[in-house]
């Protein structure tokens, strides 16, 4: 039994638990999982009868310690995270649930994680930047047009980033002026007969401001019945998609450009060569690492989540369409998160996890749909509701791919410990240490059995 936090430490465990949950809904996580993580860390430190109601931009929190009852309410998140403060957000948030961690320590964590700088510096982020959009550009269209085209626009919307940084409430109107300025260049250019076509120019270097994760999240808060997290995720998604056509049309207005030039592609013969749509898949996982700053040691994972996940997606194509592709590049993606993980103790599955949606580009669908609703409105619509067949298939590619992985793992408990001794194997290669004795190794795998265990029941 852990002794009852004193006074100070029942106000210094009320105040991290909620700080701590508000790092984990920058980081994306789904309510769901908030509330139950902040649960635990309040239990782990003798805290009964915690209750946690979590919102995208709320939480309430209320726990019994000694006797007394205490309550909060905190504002959401102000800031999105970069990848490598998601790792260490989630790395703090396992000790804080396995009450290793003081909540007066875990509060300068948690300060210092929030305050970390890039890790590559702002010359990192730009060059990152420019980086992803090159290699998103040549998974779309590889052709030496586009690829130069989207290194210039990644360098312009990086700098605007740059510019804006530690700017929450300015972000929204960053988005409308980068897809302004963006499809002015593009429009401009093609009206100066480069050979451009927009559908493949404009998404790229705004593949950061689309919503693609936070609408496939709130497809998935809805599928568990979180309907005002889910709801206001969806709600939010669409107007930033609205936010980001409105840019787009006052470019091409600033240019001269009519309602029908936003959904009119020119005809331009360009060569697709496979090697080259595989590579820019690899380019966009370096870029990823770079703009987001990913943990060290985390590039190959996030490629080894990349290249399985489109191409199963590609595969999908071929047999069910792209509608429903999305949903088995998601159902690999997902457990082969966990999987990393889990069993290889690379980053946390949130991190390999998000540049899948990134490239899969769920949310470039619905821009594109409301785009071309400013010309042709029964074009857009239909559009529309193509955009939300494909994220709720990507949605439901996540929930089957936690459920597969969940049972795979407690169904198969021998291949769970082979595969745990394979990735000792592997971390002993690599850390030229000496072997673990059997007994801990043994024992390293019962409590990491116990803890997955422990989700459902908690």
């Amino acid at each position: 039994m852990q002794r009852s936090a004193t006074d100070v430490e029942a106000r210094e465990l009320l105040e991290f638990t909620y700080r701590l949950g508000q790092a984990y809904l920058a980081c994306g996580e789904q309510t769901a999982l908030v509330e139950l993580f902040l649960r635990r860390v309040a239990t782990a430190r003798g805290a009964r009868r915690t209750r946690v109601v979590a919102f995208p931009t709320a939480i309430f929190v209320t726990m019994e310690t000694d006797g007394e009852e205490r309550m909060t309410l905190a504002e959401g998140p102000l800031q999105n995270l970069r990848l490598d403060q998601i790792a260490e957000v989630y790395t703090l948030g396992e000790a804080a649930q396995a009450g290793s961690i003081v909540p007066a320590e875990g509060l300068a964590r948690l300060t210092e994680i929030l305050r970390r700088p890039a890790r590559f510096g702002t010359a990192g982020v730009i060059v990152g930047h420019i980086v992803l959009t090159i290699g998103l550009s040549m998974v779309l269209a590889p052709s030496l047009i586009n690829v130069l085209a989207a290194a210039l626009l990644g360098a312009i919307v990086a700098g605007l980033k740059v510019l804006n940084r530690n700017r929450p409430l300015l972000a929204a109107p960053l988005a409308v002026v980068a897809a302004a300025l963006v499809s002015a260049l593009v429009y401009l250019a093609i009206a100066l007969g480069v050979p451009l076509v927009p559908r493949e120019a404009l998404v790229p270097p705004l593949v950061t401001f689309l919503p693609g994760a936070m609408l496939t999240f709130g497809m998935v808060e809805l599928a568990y019945g979180d309907m005002v997290s889910g709801s206001s995720r969806l709600i939010t998604g669409f107007v930033q998609l609205v936010l980001l056509t409105f840019g787009l049309a006052a470019g091409a207005l600033l240019i001269g450009g009519g309602s029908a030039d936003l959904a009119s592609d020119p005809v331009v013969l360009s060569v697709h060569p496979l090697w080259a749509q595989w590579a820019g898949v690899a380019v966009f996982g370096i870029g990823v690492f770079m703009h987001f700053s990913a943990p060290r040691n985390a590039l190959p994972w996030i490629l080894a989540v990349l290249v399985p996940t489109v191409a199963m997606q590609r595969l999908a194509v071929t047999f069910v369409g792209t509608e429903l592709s999305g949903f088995f590049g998601t159902l690999i993606a997902t457990p082969l998160g966990y999987f990393i993980q889990q069993f290889f103790r690379g980053p946390p599955s949130m991190v390999t996890f998000l540049p899948s949606f990134w490239i899969l580009v769920p949310g470039s669908l619905g821009l594109l749909s409301v785009k071309t609703m400013l010309s042709d409105r029964a074009a857009g619509v239909d559009g529309l509701v193509t955009s939300v067949f494909a994220i709720a298939s990507i949605a439901l590619g996540t929930l089957v791919g936690a459920s597969l992985y969940k049972a795979l793992t407690e169904r198969f408990g021998l291949w769970r410990l082979q595969v745990g001794r394979t990735g000792a194997l592997f971390r002993r290669a690599r850390d030229k240490g000496p072997a673990p004795p059997a007994a801990a190794a043994a024992a390293a795998e019962k409590d990491s059995a116990g803890g997955a265990g422990q989700v459902k029941g908690d």
